[in-house]
């Protein structure tokens, strides 16, 4: 069987240069992120996840949710509003406020970022959790915010992922905690090297030789549909390419690109996915020929099929939530500086937030567990 060539990425355009102006700004940019991740995870993470999840999970993660949220609208306020990045999207025109399972190819190390733009039109941006490998959650920072936001670490092993997998996504069964969750069935971003190695593989064993994205690993998938189905009302098949060159973080940083992201979604309702492992499987690998298709025909076009018509970020709404945010940050960083007991708060904090990081603790289940034991003791001394 004859191995196909991979999609090249559009790269007629010139591609922009780290000017001073750029340099600077990315500098700037990049500061108040993390200055301000830090004080919103370190002022509001223990009290959102740790007390009040005691009393409350649901209202717990809404409040996460909430304040949260705030933060991760700065990521597409970057993207649109300061670079100038043009977000098209195509397809089906999902309703708001949804439970979700959301599939998504992997061109880039950034594609989970841009999902912020659609989840930020649809209401549901504090609720958008990801399955992503273990050692991101090891980063600096952005470890401490992956793991307060439920992220889902695997090792891409199966017999160690599957029990913590199936673990954690039982806690998202209860249809009152708004749900989006995203999985990239490749399990790494697409090269040519991948896509050349897959291809081989494919033709070997008598699978779909596709050349735009890598064959889909069903087994994760399988899992979130299995343990969520009958709580979720839809899966969102995702498909994104770029315009003219293909994203890095710092790209996205200093304003290098992309000029454009272009993103078609199609909604299809839970029921109408087969019940068998094999079955879904089978419609995994359905969706990602589709999705084959879908950027064969983005190659040769420059866009997607069926465009549609999403609002555009309110320049107004997203500049008052940067002054929201940032001034939040300022006064935090006032009071931690003067006040004594602010700075015991923060050093706790700060060990809190890299002990269960670490640990992989959930108090929902660690210290609820621990809460119903005493009880349960007390209960049958008296």
């Amino acid at each position: 069987m004859e191995v196909s060539t991979p999609m090249q990425s559009h790269n007629t355009e010139k591609q922009k240069s780290i000017s001073h102006v750029r340099l600077m700004r990315g500098v700037i940019c990049l500061a108040v992120f993390l200055s301000t991740a830090f004080m919103f995870l370190v002022y509001f993470a223990p009290i959102a996840t740790l007390c009040l999840r005691l009393f409350s999970l649901h209202y717990s993660r809404k409040a996460t949710s909430i304040i949260f949220g705030f933060w991760l609208a700065l990521w597409p306020f970057l993207f649109e509003v300061i670079n100038g990045t043009k977000v098209v999207f195509y397809g089906d025109d999902v309703p708001a406020n949804e439970r979700v399972l959301l599939i998504a190819n992997h061109r880039t190390e950034v594609d989970w970022m841009y999902l912020w733009d659609l989840a930020l039109r649809k209401g549901s941006l504090g609720c958008i959790k990801y399955i992503l490998k273990s050692s991101l959650m090891k980063l600096p920072l952005f470890g401490w915010g992956f793991h307060v936001l439920e992220f889902i670490p695997v090792e891409r092993k199966w017999e160690v992922d599957e029990p913590l997998m199936c673990q954690r996504l039982s806690t998202f069964k209860n249809p009152r905690d708004p749900l989006w969750l995203a999985v990239f069935p490749e399990g790494t971003d697409f090269t040519e090297a991948k896509c050349k190695k897959s291809q081989e593989y494919a033709a070997e064993v008598g699978l779909p030789v596709l050349k735009n994205v890598l064959l889909p690993k069903a087994r994760g998938f399988c899992a979130c549909l299995q343990t969520l189905r009958g709580s979720i009302d839809s899966v969102y098949d995702v498909t994104i390419a770029y315009k003219h060159r293909l994203p890095t973080f710092m790209d996205n940083v200093f304003g290098l690109g992309p000029s454009e992201v272009h993103i078609h979604v199609r909604r299809i309702p839970v029921g109408e996915i087969p019940a068998s492992d094999d079955g879904a499987s089978a419609w995994l690998m359905d969706k990602f020929k589709l999705k084959d298709n879908l950027l064969s025909y983005f190659t040769g076009n420059g866009h997607f099929p069926e465009p549609r018509v999403e609002e555009p970020l309110s320049v107004f709404k997203c500049s008052m939530n940067f002054i929201l945010v940032v001034s939040l940050t300022a006064i935090f960083a006032y009071i931690t500086f003067y006040s004594f007991w602010s700075k015991i708060y923060v050093a706790l904090s700060c060990t809190y937030l890299a002990s269960v990081t670490y640990l992989r603790v959930h108090p929902e289940q660690d210290l609820g567990f621990l809460i119903s034991m005493f009880v349960g003791k007390k209960a049958r001394t008296e």
